[in-house]
């Protein structure tokens, strides 16, 4: 298939997402394609790494292929996400170098391809963001495990409003390995290719992360804010708060889905103590309990397909979300239907 492009060259197997025209939304073909290929080199001894790149300067990969999953509303296409979370699962595990090069826009499922193998490099252009409470979904592809353990409550801060960080903050908030201008991406391949080892080349061609990030006074917000212990009292903190940036911050988490920010929450809060793979099996119930619910749908809707802006959450206000429904999305599923049970 041309969405995604497969190669040996050299000791490396490279990986190039190339749907760029929709930005390298993922297809559910994608991401079997992936699944099996990753499978198929990591028993292949003349690989010794893997490489993931992008055939579009402007996107490594926005996500989700989320239309076709709300064209699908009738018969909610669970298997797309089970095969992609297993694959998050192996790619967190992998037992060769599993190295992204990555520039531009990556979000949602992008990140879930690039951001959990051994070393993501990054370029100046890079814009990060797990914008999932904007739609009516919730952080996934992870998203429990790396946010909750980035310092100052920056992931958590990023996972409930949608925030987006650029190339400084990925480095200094350890989302990604390294600070790598995109015109030597080509040079990085071919050195690892001819069998220099990935960590000593990635060291050499790194630099200083641009952009000047999230200054000081904003930090500060974000820390004292985002350590309360409930949704409620996180918006009362950033109430409180004189400092411009957080009646910013309010503004855009207010603008999210009120359910998905609550569960965006205890998933994070959760997640904070939890390994990866039982991270990713909270995340498939929740995301069965997304599926066929309003407000997932509802945001698409107004964001994508027809684009007014104006999604009718349920509950529409923060006051109003329940307690008993956001903990219903994480309870256990029947035992087939669990991530590592299911068929």
């Amino acid at each position: 298939m041309d969405d995604i492009l497969f190669e040996k060259r050299g000791c490396v197997g490279l990986v190039t997402l190339n749907r760029t025209k929709a930005l390298n939304a993922l297809t559910i073909d994608m991401i079997n394609a992936l699944s099996n290929q990753l499978k198929h080199w990591e028993s292949d001894d003349a690989v010794k790494a893997v490489i993931l790149t992008s055939a579009s300067e402007r996107a490594f990969s926005a996500g989700a292929d989320i239309r076709f999953v709300y064209n699908n509303r009738a018969n909610p296409p669970y298997d797309f996400f089970r095969v992609e979370y297993l694959m998050n699962c192996a790619m967190f595990r992998y037992p060769k170098p599993y190295i992204s090069l990555v520039d531009g826009i990556v979000m949602g499922g992008g990140v879930g391809l690039s951001f959990h193998g051994r070393y993501i490099a990054a370029g100046s252009k890079t814009l990060f963001a797990m914008p999932e409470t904007g739609i009516g979904f919730f952080p996934d592809v992870g998203g429990a495990y790396f946010l909750p353990r980035m310092p100052r409550n920056v992931g958590l801060y990023c996972g409930m409003t949608g925030a987006r960080l650029g190339q400084a903050d990925c480095l200094k908030f350890g989302l990604v390995t390294h600070a790598i201008k995109l015109d030597q991406f080509a040079s990085i391949l071919e050195e690892i290719s001819n069998g220099a080892d990935p960590e000593t080349c990635l060291a050499q061609y790194a630099g200083e992360a641009k952009g000047e990030g999230l200054e000081e006074g904003k930090l500060s917000v974000i820390e004292n804010a985002f350590s309360g212990s409930s949704v409620s009292e996180i918006i009362a903190n950033l109430n409180a708060n004189p400092h411009p940036f957080a009646k910013e911050t309010l503004d855009l988490m207010l603008s999210r889905s009120p359910m998905s920010v609550y569960v965006a929450f205890e998933q994070m809060r959760r997640g904070a103590t939890l390994s990866f793979e039982d991270c990713m099996a909270m995340e498939y119930r929740i995301l069965e309990r997304i599926l066929n619910d309003n407000d997932f749908y509802e945001g698409v809707r107004a964001t994508i397909v027809d684009k007014d802006g104006a999604p009718k959450w349920e509950p529409a206000s923060f006051d109003d979300v329940s307690e008993e429904k956001v903990l219903s999305y994480f309870l256990p599923l029947d035992p087939d239907r669990e991530l590592f049970n299911g068929s």
